[in-house]
């Protein structure tokens, strides 16, 4: 019996995932557990594995589509087997073709859903069928969309095809390829591997192709895409600062005790076989402490001017991985031990690592905290991510000299959104932090690591 894949939904919150790579082929037989094809979110990538045993009958999108959650995306079974009523794109034009007056209506009434780019879907270089990232391909490459053999379903023009394009080096100027047509008498020739007409100047359009006089390409340059995490952060980072008023704060702290009492922990941590706790374990601790009496700095900015107060700390920590920036949230911090929040901290980094991280564990968090330390930053301006109303960069630590004597300062940067919280109330919450740090050993026991009080 053919048996449907469906897009896994990872998370409550994500509504669709854009499928990166097909492992297999149609007609190809697979088995359970094996690869069938690696989707991401903005933040995560993963990859979907057979469930039964058969051929891949068909394949309903592309790599590069963006497909809803729960819907079909492929087909197993044996040959022979009826596979109609799978397919997502004969679905919606039933549907269509059943209440076109709905259908129209719907349209005019909300934005299009992202659910699927349709599998015939027009380009402006003639009404070719082809999938969107092919079609960003060939704009900015430079090539004619037309002149590619389709290898996707129905016809479809695919990023592979385009690719096969590149490779001849059939390109043209990016201003002909806009204004391409086919059936144009002045496209006459290739010369250098680029289309030219009888009425423009081979020079001009080498220059605007990115060819040198001997036709071939030059090495000024290469376009790059922005990969989905990248889009997402730059969406967000751009959002925030339109959208907030942020402010910086920057001071220093003694790290003295600090860095002594990760010594005796990290020691004692080896000759025990216990688990540490690093730096950035420890501001996270003194955060989710201090937060509690600077209530307006562990909350969300809502559009309607209020301001929601969490009454946990749950705390965002910035980490850096291949795929980009992620901030995993360490969720009720406030009422965990120091190793408890090492521990956690470090199984949400080990996960982003490996691109493993449920989008859930990407949200939610109250305050978030950037560590640059570790490359030396001595001061930076850390951009707050949405809603939330503060975030805190920690600094690399630079020798100082204090009554004649010298003393390792690490650097506190606060950023705030000074709609929900004045600057005296931003500089309070850094000085109280900084009288936890400075005597965080005794605070350990006192406040403290070693319990939940």
């Amino acid at each position: 019996m053919a048996t449907a894949v469906i897009m896994p939904r990872q998370g409550q919150s994500v509504e669709s995932c854009v499928i990166t790579k097909w492992h297999k082929n149609i007609g190809e037989r697979v088995g359970v557990g094996d690869g069938l094809f690696s989707y991401e979110t903005d933040k995560a990538a993963f990859e979907e594995e057979a469930k039964t045993d058969g051929i891949l009958l068909a394949v309903f999108f592309e790599e590069g589509d963006n497909v809803a959650c729960l819907t079909n995306v492929c087909v197993i079974g044996e040959q022979g087997e009826d596979i109609s009523g799978f397919d997502p794109h004969e679905a919606a034009q039933a549907s269509v073709a059943a209440n076109p007056a709905e259908a129209s209506d719907s349209a005019q009434a909300s934005q299009p859903s992202p659910a699927f780019a349709p599998i015939a879907e027009a380009d402006s270089y003639g009404g070719i069928k082809i999938s969107p990232r092919a079609r960003a391909l060939a704009e900015r490459s430079g090539v004619i969309a037309e002149h590619a053999i389709p290898t996707g379903p129905g016809g479809r023009i695919i990023e592979r095809d385009v690719e096969a394009l590149i490779a001849q080096g059939r390109r043209v100027a990016p201003v002909s390829a806009r204004s391409y047509d086919p059936h144009s008498p002045v496209m006459e020739t290739y010369i250098g591997g680029m289309v030219t007409s009888s009425g423009v100047q081979t020079e001009v359009l080498s220059a605007r192709a990115g060819l040198n006089k001997e036709g071939s390409e030059t090495d000024e340059y290469e376009i790059a895409e922005l990969s989905g995490v990248r889009r997402t952060i730059a969406k967000h980072m751009q959002t925030s600062l339109m959208n907030s008023a942020q402010l910086t704060l920057h001071t220093s702290f003694d790290a003295s005790d600090v860095l002594e009492f990760r010594k005796k922990v990290k020691t004692l941590g080896k000759s025990l076989n216990l688990p540490s706790a690093g730096i950035t374990d420890i501001i996270v601790f003194a955060v989710s402490r201090t937060l509690a009496a600077h209530k307006n700095l562990n909350a969300h900015f809502l559009e309607d001017n209020k301001i929601k107060i969490f009454n946990d700390a749950h705390i965002g920590v910035a980490v850096d991985t291949p795929r980009g920036l992620l901030v995993p949230t360490i969720f009720g911090a406030s009422g965990m031990t120091l190793l408890e929040i090492s521990a956690e901290a470090g199984r949400l980094y080990s996960m982003c690592e490996q691109g493993a991280i449920s989008p859930d564990q990407l949200h939610g968090a109250s305050f978030t905290i950037s560590n640059l330390g570790v490359f030396g930053i001595e001061s930076f301006t850390p951009i707050i991510n949405p809603p939330q109303t503060g975030i805190l960069g920690v600094c690399s630590v630079v020798e100082r000299r204090r009554d004649g004597k010298t003393y390792p300062a690490m650097g506190l940067s606060l950023t705030f959104d000074h709609r929900a919280l004045d600057g005296a109330d931003a500089a309070r919450f850094l000085k109280d932090l900084k009288i936890k740090l400075e005597n965080f050993s005794a605070y350990a026991v006192l406040g403290g690591s070693l319990c939940t009080t």
